[in-house]
């Protein structure tokens, strides 16, 4: 049975403009899915992974959402100071909390809590909403992640962006701060260590050290050398770990 899809641009008053996004399956656990690099929303749909998620649709155990980033703005081809950067990155923020979780709580029948997932820039998208933000996150799944900016800054990292950079933050992170995650989500660090890793692999072990140090409930699954930083190996990923994340299916 084909995963039933839609597509529709979402207004949004934070970014001044509609965005775009793509909703799959009918019910079950609402899950935001941040694309890579690409900014894209059609992403996971061109990568392959909605018709290799069709399990988890069928059976009624999620029901996916995959808005566009604002990547492109901010971090990857942004020139500029870093205030201006800063302040388009958490304009789209504020829009995935304000705006986009309220709307998908209402095309779910009220759910109040969801996953977030993404590969590569996106792993950094869920990570740093849902340290931020833990409330309305039940999990986040990261794969292939890097969880500092600084590659964005080769002149330096500047001060005010202490708290979007998780490999920064999370050791600093006390009292109340440090309890709202730990009371309300959990993280999943996936890594590959071959082909095209790269920096992914000591960020996300550094992610890893860094969560454990700060006593947040997490895990971390490194695999072998054959796996490479790609499509092929993150549906592979994401269909291990989404069975052990999502609820069974409905009676």
């Amino acid at each position: 049975m084909a995963t039933a899809s839609r597509y529709l641009r979402l207004p949004s008053q934070h970014l001044g403009r509609p965005v775009h996004l793509w909703t799959y399956g009918h019910w079950g656990l609402p899950v935001i899915a941040f694309p890579t690099a690409s900014g894209m929303a059609h992403e996971w749909q061109s990568g392959g992974a909605i018709e290799a998620l069709e399990p988890f649709f069928a059976s009624g155990r999620m029901k996916l959402y995959c808005p566009e980033s604002n990547i492109a703005e901010a971090w990857s081809h942004a020139d500029g100071a870093a205030g201006p950067r800063l302040a388009r990155h958490e304009s789209y923020e504020r829009f995935v909390r304000d705006e986009l979780l309220p709307w998908v709580a209402a095309d779910s029948g009220g759910a109040s809590r969801v996953g977030v997932v993404g590969a590569s820039m996106g792993a950094w998208y869920a990570c740093n909403f849902a340290l931020r933000n833990p409330e309305p996150v039940a999990w986040a799944l990261c794969l292939s992640g890097r969880y500092g900016l600084d590659r964005f800054f080769p002149e330096g990292v500047p001060a005010d962006l202490y708290y979007h950079q998780p490999l920064w933050y999370v050791p600093g992170l006390r009292g109340e701060a440090r309890d709202r995650v730990r009371r309300h989500t959990r993280f999943t660090f996936v890594v590959g260590t071959g082909p095209h890793e790269g920096g992914c692999i000591d960020e996300t072990l550094a992610i890893s050290h860094a969560m454990a140090a700060a006593g947040l409930p997490h895990l971390r699954d490194v695999w072998g050398r054959d796996s490479a930083h790609h499509w092929d190996w993150w549906k592979r990923q994401l269909h291990l770990h989404l069975h052990r994340l999502l609820p069974p299916p409905p009676a």
